[in-house]
């Protein structure tokens, strides 16, 4: 545990400090307190337009000194949270600064430390930027690196080519359905799946409530004449499911869901090879689901078997030739960078594989150690890459994918992400996935029914997000899903007022 001593600065931001010192080392402890301390930082922050801010890097006994400083410029009518913000982003310029060249690593992402960087690069667009002048800032005060620059320009430009009216999506929604169960768990996975064995009776009653919630917010939806732009089935991998019960629940969807015929896309996430079957895939095919995912994730047996995905390589090549004959004809795959024991060598033998597939869309995820992940409960057993080497085989990646003639289209980026690198949509132009750009950017509301569904309610009026998380358990979700159904349609109906949404529709 790396202790700082920090002086100067208001303690509301010791938790930024701590993310942006948490990118050079492990794990850090801000505090107040001299004692025990690694390191000194000693900031001046001056109020003003503009904000300048200062600070002094120590090691104990003052062997070495570092020090840089920054001034941020502040529009005239930034007050209160927004003021702050521009102090934060002062502060952490600086910060940044002493700790990469007091380390000699540079961060590719610069000062940012959360999800969304093409939110970013479009917020300063809509505020009338130039693009040119987007970069800049960018570059300037957000310390980015130039190739990541780069990758925002590209993604961004493809987003609005594809979405026309990506910001004028608030007039409609769209919906994310959860299936929480899974074949098996996997060892970097924390997102709520659930082993399907055994699990018979709460399969059902779970789809019963489902059912009950497509409904109730089907009716919703009519009474406020709500196009649905995307449907999104994830999980968990919903094809865990029964061909039968599928069907059942796509049965529900078209008759509950206004202007179903009018959806954009249909996505059906069928990421375990082991899920699937000639009757699953019959059953997306005849029910015109746009876009299916495949997901390998390694073609290395062992990493397989090490991160318990509990199927071959062979198998996934299998089913997603029997889904290319079967008539599917977009598919996802995805990709993990930094899989453990796996290095550059065996990334380009995955991407000669790759090669071969040419799927019409790939996401390559850099591996993230996501708390409550197996694999972060036991980190001594999984031997992952270093900082050069993942951030070489992301560069690998995009070279790779520019050559196939592949498109970057969204971007995002998790905590704790190896070498503090990023996650990347690539797709054949014309074949991008509507539901990752319009849930990446948040341009409008995603109702999300199911387990573990997040709702993200955007107000078409005051821009708000409310995040509604669905229980992740199904058992929890069983057991109150209609108290949930109740309290999300009141959320939905305070950010909808009649009279609000009638003033801008």
């Amino acid at each position: 545990m790396m202790k700082i001593h920090v002086t100067g600065v208001d303690p509301a931001f010791y938790r930024d400090i701590e993310l942006i010192a948490g990118l050079f080392m492990e794990e850090v402890k801000v505090s107040d307190e001299p004692d025990g301390a690694d390191l000194l930082l000693q900031f001046n922050v001056e109020d003003g337009r503009p904000v300048r801010a200062r600070v002094t890097m120590t090691e104990p006994g003052g062997s070495r000194v570092w020090r840089a400083e920054h001034q941020r410029e502040v529009k005239p009518d930034e007050q209160g949270k927004e003021y702050r913000k521009r102090v934060k982003q002062a502060v952490s310029h600086v910060l940044l600064s002493v700790l990469q060249e007091s380390t000699g690593i540079i961060q590719p992402w610069g000062i940012l430390t959360g999800v969304r960087p093409t939110k970013l690069l479009h917020t300063l667009l809509l505020a009338g930027k130039s693009m040119d002048e987007a970069e800049q800032i960018l570059l300037r005060d957000y310390q980015l690196r130039p190739e990541k620059v780069e990758l925002l320009k590209e993604i961004v430009h493809r987003q609005t080519a594809v979405l026309p009216d990506l910001y004028e999506l608030d007039k409609e929604v769209s919906l994310y359905i959860g299936i929480p169960f899974c074949p098996t768990k996997c060892a970097y996975c924390t997102f709520p799946a659930y082993a399907i064995q055994g699990r018979t009776g709460s399969v059902e009653q779970f789809l019963a409530g489902l059912h009950e919630e497509i409904d109730a917010v089907g009716a919703w939806l009519k009474q406020r004449n709500l196009p649905v732009t995307t449907i999104y089935f994830g999980g968990g991998t919903p094809t865990s499911i029964t061909a039968e019960q599928m069907e059942t629940l796509f049965e529900r969807m078209k008759k509950s869901i206004p202007f179903y015929e009018q959806v954009r896309e249909f996505t059906v996430e069928a990421g375990r090879p082991d899920t699937l079957t000639e009757e699953k895939l019959d059953l997306l095919k005849r029910w015109k689901v746009d876009r299916i995912s495949i997901n390998p994730q390694s073609f290395k047996e062992e990493t397989l078997k090490l991160i318990g995905r509990h199927h071959t390589v062979q198998e996934t090549l299998e089913k997603y030739q029997l889904a290319r004959q079967m008539g599917l004809n977009n598919i996802n795959m995805d990709l993990i960078i930094g899989l453990p024991g796996e290095g550059i060598e065996t990334f380009r033998q995955t991407l000669d594989v790759m090669k071969e597939l040419r799927p019409e869309s790939l996401t390559v995820h850099t591996l993230s150690f996501k708390r409550g992940s197996i694999m972060t409960q036991n980190k001594e057993k999984y031997r992952v890459a270093g900082r050069d080497e993942t951030g070489e085989m992301v560069r690998l990646a995009r070279e790779w994918a520019k050559e196939m003639g592949y498109v970057p289209y969204y971007l995002y980026r998790q905590k704790n992400i190896l070498g503090n690198q990023e996650n990347v949509g690539y797709a054949f132009p014309g074949e991008e996935s509507l539901y990752n750009i319009v849930i990446m950017e948040e341009r409008q509301t995603i109702i999300g029914l199911g387990c573990g569904a997040v709702s993200k309610i955007i107000s078409p009026v005051t821009g708000r997000i409310n995040r509604w998380p669905n229980p992740k358990e199904p058992q929890a979700y069983i057991n109150t899903y209609r108290q949930q159904i109740a309290d999300k349609l009141k959320a939905l109906d305070e950010a909808y007022g009649v009279g609000e949404y009638s003033r801008i529709g």
